[in-house]
């Protein structure tokens, strides 16, 4: 595909996102496997919720714009999500590996975050308002989650990862 103009780069960032998401649709019920705090791996399985939603807008658009959703695969996401894995298997205190999936997890938010934030800024610059408000709302999520996943951290997990320290 070349890059041409700046629909041609909407299209290909759209088919990037959408293979993330593919891949997070694999590896979100992982995570949540992997975490031992019940309210971690709630807000892992309530954000597979979200990402299945998330797709679904993404198709939307594809349809709107008569093109096909599969594109390349998202190199960064497949190493976001590996990372996640490696840690997922590692031997540790329970505190510690969740509260080092948080932080794998919230590398994926500010990735998507990153990326949403550019789609919906050509959609508006394209003309495509339908496209920029789907956009945003998955934006919206992304961010929500995000501060989800910190505030878990803030306020439980990462005070029993540093109690773990003390023992």
């Amino acid at each position: 595909m070349s890059l041409n103009t700046l629909q041609d780069l909407f299209i290909a960032e759209l088919k990037d996102l959408y293979s993330a998401e593919q891949q997070l649709l694999k590896a979100l019920p992982k995570m949540a496997k992997a975490a031992t705090a019940p309210q971690l791996r709630q807000a892992f399985e309530s954000h597979l919720k979200e990402t299945k939603g998330q797709v679904d807008r993404l198709e939307k658009i594809f349809k709107k714009l008569g093109v096909k959703a599969r594109g390349k695969k998202c190199k960064a996401m497949a190493g976001l999500i590996e990372e996640g894995q490696e840690l997922a298997k590692e031997k540790g205190a329970p505190a510690v590996l969740d509260a080092g999936l948080i932080a794998a997890a919230q590398r994926v938010e500010h990735y998507e975050m990153a990326g949403y934030g550019c789609v919906r800024t050509y959609a508006r610059l394209l003309g495509d308002q339908v496209a920029a408000d789907l956009l945003q709302k998955t934006l919206d999520e992304e961010g929500a989650a995000d501060q989800k996943l910190s505030r878990i951290a803030e306020f439980d997990i990462n005070f029993d990862a540093q109690q773990a320290d003390d023992k």
